[in-house]
């Protein structure tokens, strides 16, 4: 079916009748959706037209992450050669550590937020210029002390973005058409990935510009999906029992009581661990490992993302639909996990630049695979229907805590052993415990 928005989508599988209320509480909404009914105020336009934008609001984000990272990785290296995996570490460790705060507190505001614009699009926007005056930041910045202080608002503001627009999925959209929405989420968000390096591969001579650029490019998108999208009015809902205070000290959720949640946390907090060891020191390693001069290397890496993009491509478009059709969830995020696993073996067999190519070629497509399930898993195993973005904050922890850990875990590696490639074995025993983190889930087929 074609939507007056142009874009070409299955009809979803809901009732289509509006509700009379043009202003039904969003709360509501997410109970609907929860259970599986067309929520009011939902109707199939607006659906097709969340499905259709989501892929661009959700790459916003990630192209904040990527070009950020691939300009901070040269600008350490411009800074001082000999410290440089040292400083690298430094930078995206209190970057991440910003992010860690940022998801779960960000998401107990946004559960209890009350307005016109609904309770996700305040914070939404709120977060994306947070995090564009932290890029325009890190473009002026000379020092590292600036680049760390110019990173950490990066990832607070992007993440203070990401965990209310993530609660859009239990919020509007039916447990039917969760994968598809996960799909094109998903595509959004890894197709940033790889094309971020790309784009601001454009821009090493003229980072500052770079910045500037990407910034733009995401203030816009963000403004236009709020506008396309709008939540309906929710002042007249009543906020969770709960505290505000009390909600945000017990911003925690008991693993002995929701395993299934603590299984899914840890599956990517592993699974993304291994990736980010590798993908943060790639400019470093085409270098140290491979052989390659500074110039080279910066080439490589983006061109590394768009050789492998295609299968990514393939991936995501096969797997989100088959999960809907099937129901089955867990099946994928193993699989896909696993793939993840075999990537950093590649070059640690043939260590040169066909070996890293293919490895990036592999890995994409088992974040295809992986991301087209992920979010609607965790959806379906979240223990509250009144905190979604709370809960959803605390399991993005899981993506955030491995840009802590990763780059440390890596430069330790590197450093007691002098090689980067020590780094490969060690990312992949990491991702492939985190695909078999999704076997004890019982929630999720």
């Amino acid at each position: 079916m074609s939507d007056p928005h142009g874009c070409d989508l299955p009809r979803p599988e809901l009732d289509a009748t509006p509700s009379p209320d043009r202003h039904a509480q969003s709360g509501t909404v997410a109970r609907a959706a929860a259970e599986g009914h067309h929520a009011p105020g939902v109707a199939d336009g607006s659906l097709r037209r969340l499905l259709c934008t989501v892929p661009f609001v959700s790459a916003m984000p990630q192209l904040g992450f990527a070009a950020s990272g691939y300009f901070l990785a040269l600008q350490v290296q411009a800074i001082d050669e000999a410290t440089k995996v040292g400083n690298l570490a430094i930078v995206h460790g209190a970057g991440a550590a910003a992010a860690m705060i940022a998801q779960p507190l960000v998401g107990v505001l946004s559960d209890r937020t009350r307005t016109r614009l609904g309770a996700r699009a305040p914070w939404i926007v709120t977060g994306t210029l947070i995090g564009s005056v932290g890029m325009i930041t890190a473009g002026l910045s000379q020092t590292v002390a600036l680049l760390v202080l110019a990173a950490m608002a990066v990832q607070f503001g992007f993440n203070a973005a990401q965990g209310p627009l993530t609660a859009i999925l239990p919020d509007r959209v039916p447990p039917a058409q969760r994968g598809r929405y996960s799909t094109f989420a998903g595509l959004g968000t890894i197709t940033a990935a790889i094309l971020g390096p790309i784009l601001a591969s454009m821009f090493t001579a003229r980072i500052p510009l770079g910045y500037v650029c990407s910034t733009g490019v995401i203030l816009v998108v963000v403004v236009v999906f709020v506008a396309l999208n709008p939540d309906t009015d929710n002042r007249t809902v009543a906020r969770p029992v709960a505290a505000l205070m009390s909600s945000i000290k017990g911003g925690w959720i008991d693993p002995r009581r929701h395993p299934d949640f603590a299984w899914a946390f840890l599956g990517r907090l592993l699974i993304l661990g291994g990736y980010y060891m590798v993908l943060t020191y790639h400019l470093y390693i085409a270098q140290g490992f491979i052989g390659l001069s500074e110039a080279d290397a910066a080439r490589l890496v983006p061109l590394i993302g768009a050789v492998a993009l295609p299968g990514f491509l393939v991936a995501i478009a096969i797997s989100g639909p088959y999960s809907d059709r099937t129901g089955r969830r867990k099946p994928l995020a193993l699989a896909g996990g696993l793939v993840i696993a075999v990537a950093p073996l590649v070059p640690l067999a043939s260590p040169t630049v066909a070996g890293m190519m293919i490895s990036g070629v592999v890995v994409t497509i088992g974040f295809g695979i992986y991301t087209a399930v992920d979010q609607a898993l965790v959806s379906e195993i979240l223990p509250s229907k009144d905190d979604f973005a709370k809960d959803l904050g605390i399991i993005n922890i899981a993506s955030a805590l491995p840009n802590v850990l990763a780059p440390v875990l890596a430069a330790g590696i590197v450093t007691l052993s002098g090689s980067y490639g020590a780094i490969y074995p060690v990312a992949a025993a990491i991702a492939a415990a985190g695909a078999l983190a999704v076997l004890p889930i019982k929630g999720v087929r």
